[in-house]
Parts: C-alpha cells; sequence; structure tokens
C-alpha cells in the first residue's frame, strides 16, 4: 500500500466525524434552545487533536512534507507550504471551539452561539483541504516519490505508531468515530482494517 493511500484512508475517518460535528452546529442553530452537545463535542475536539491533527497532520508534517522537499517542492511557494498553513487555521478554529466549551457550565446559550461559527468554518476549511491533498497533493506525492521512497515512508508510519503509541491509540480513535457517526446517524466509514498504521504523535493535552 502507498503511503498516500494509508493518508487517504484517514482522511474518509476525518470526514465522517466532520459530518458528526456539522450536525452539532446544526443542531445548535436550530433556533428551538437546544444547548451544546458538550461530550459529543468535547469527544470530537479530542479526535481532531489527537487523529485528524497529531496523528494524520504529524505524519505529513514530519515525514511526508520534508520527504517531497527532499525533491524539490518548495515549501515557500509550493503546496506542502500551503498545507501547512491550512495545518494552523485548522489548529485556530479548534481553539477557538473549545474556548466556546470552557463556558458552557456559566452560560450555555453564549457557548452554543461561540460554537457555531468555528465549528462550521473548520468543517469547510477541512473537506476543502482534503480534497486538494486527495486530488491534487497526494497524486504529486505518487508521481515524485520512488518505490523505495514509498516503502520507507510506509516503513516510517510504522514505526512511529509502533514506537511512540502503540496500536490501540489507533483504533480507539476509530472507535470514537464511529461511536459519533451512530450518535448523530452519519453513515459510518471508519474501520480498522481501512486504517491500520496507526498515529505518528501521541495525545495532546491542549
Amino acid at each position: 500500500m502507498q503511503p498516500t493511500e494509508i493518508l487517504m484512508q484517514e482522511h474518509r475517518v476525518i470526514e465522517q466525524v466532520l459530518a458528526c460535528l456539522e450536525k452539532m452546529a446544526d443542531q445548535c442553530a436550530e433556533g428551538q434552545g437546544q444547548d451544546l452537545d458538550v461530550r459529543s463535542a468535547e469527544q470530537a475536539l479530542d479526535f481532531f487533536r489527537n487523529f485528524a491533527d497529531r496523528c494524520h497532520h504529524g505524519k505529513e508534517e514530519d515525514l511526508l512534507f520534508p520527504l517531497m522537499e527532499s525533491k524539490g517542492f518548495s515549501r515557500e511557494q509550493g503546496p506542502t507550504g500551503v498545507m501547512l498553513d491550512e495545518h494552523e487555521q485548522g489548529r485556530r478554529f479548534v481553539q477557538l471551539m473549545a474556548d466556546a466549551l470552557s463556558i458552557s457550565a456559566a452560560d450555555a446559550e453564549a457557548a452554543r452561539n461561540a460554537f457555531i461559527e468555528p465549528a462550521r468554518g473548520f468543517v469547510a476549511l477541512l473537506r476543502e483541504h482534503i480534497h486538494k491533498e486527495d486530488h491534487c497533493l497526494f497524486p504529486m506525492a505518487n508521481q515524485a516519490l520512488s518505490e523505495p521512497d514509498q516503502q520507507q515512508l510506509v516503513e516510517s508510519f510504522e514505526k512511529v505508531e509502533h514506537d511512540d503509541l502503540g496500536p490501540e491509540t489507533h483504533q480507539r480513535y476509530v472507535n470514537l468515530a464511529n461511536e459519533l457517526a451512530e450518535r448523530f446517524g452519519v453513515q459510518p466509514v471508519a474501520s480498522a482494517s481501512q486504517c491500520g498504521h496507526g498515529c505518528s504523535h501521541g495525545d495532546s493535552n491542549s
């Protein structure tokens, strides 16, 4: 399996939780006084921080992008720089959602209103970001990287998973994605077999 295939399979898991987040934002915006589902939102942010960012984006930032840049892609003027900037935009949206959750106990209405915009902004950003990677960046990588390069990258994904995390962390977040999908009536696409090379970073507390 190519390393970009592994990353694309992870994209499908991320899209699943994006659909759940979109439903949370829609519920908050329905105008019927429905409070933010804090538990589900906290679980989604945990997923986005640790699976989407530290696991998935970590593989890209620490392994794929530097390898592409070593083949001549420019960080300043090329596609990896654009992707890195969008990763940072996503982190800012996640922090804004976390800020909204922090006031939920004291002011449920304010939390609900503060959550909607960054949640919807994050969903739109990541969906477009994933489309760019699947249809532009990853085909470029496949063309630029030799077969030995790609094998080395797959081995690097696996090495970081087993040395730094252990496979249970990856599976835990796939399970969480499926739990959220069931709760929000989203068609599940995630499975351990689809996304089995684990994460490249550990859990985050921020």
